[in-house]
């Protein structure tokens, strides 16, 4: 059974020693949040030119991946708890490899699609006041997932993540990970992705690009 363990949202705030405005530093909240097609109710993101929309509305997050980090990072350990990477869903039992891209996930009366992975940027260092996180994060690849909202709803902690559709059950979103992290792929995982309607847009005319350059 996998289910929802946390629920966090965020409001544009200062972070790290110059005041860079952001949404990362999210809070945990125990009421039930309306999902919109641009994310959770409630939920600010400062950049929206590389944060948000529709295809980064709602962003998930193992619940597992917290004690390995905890395990490597002790020092960090107050702040590597669920909600410790900005996410809004922290998530039991799923992570990279158990999840494929486009995976359709019900989770109260919203329905999501996974649709890429994080790519971690500067905010990442900052909250954590430590350069080795955002390429901790590529190194591991526990970057989470993003999920675009088919279906507006309502969710809350204790709902159970139901899995309603796999569209492209042989990708595995560990893979994704990879490829966007690395850049490491096929030419025939470039044709995959290139033709994927459920990837996010952004990464798939990146795959179409190569594979037309490619061919």
């Amino acid at each position: 059974m996998t289910s929802l363990h946390s629920v966090q949202i965020g409001r544009i705030a200062p972070l790290g020693p110059e005041d860079v405005p952001s949404g990362f530093v999210k809070r945990a909240t125990p009421d039930r949040i309306v999902v919109a097609p641009l994310g959770l109710i409630g939920d600010e993101q400062a950049d929206l030119t590389v944060h948000g929309g529709p295809e980064k509305a709602v962003y998930g997050y193992a619940a597992g991946h917290y004690a390995r980090w905890r395990a490597e990072f002790p020092e960090h350990a107050e702040r590597l708890v669920p909600g410790g990477f900005g996410e809004n869903l922290t998530i039991e039992g799923l992570d990279e490899d158990a999840i494929c891209v486009g995976d359709v996930h019900q989770i109260g009366s919203a329905v999501l699609q996974v649709c890429q992975p994080r790519q971690p940027c500067f905010k990442l260092a900052l909250h954590f006041e430590d350069n080795r996180m955002p390429k901790a994060m590529v190194r591991t690849g526990r970057a989470g997932w993003y999920y675009r909202v088919l279906e507006e709803g309502d969710l809350g902690v204790g709902d159970d993540v139901l899995l309603v559709e796999r569209p492209q059950p042989a990708f595995r979103f560990s893979r994704l990970v990879t490829i966007v992290s690395r850049g490491a792929a096929t030419q025939a995982e470039m044709a995959a992705l290139a033709g994927m309607p459920e990837l996010a847009s952004g990464l798939r005319a990146r795959a179409q690009g190569r594979w037309r350059i490619s061919a």
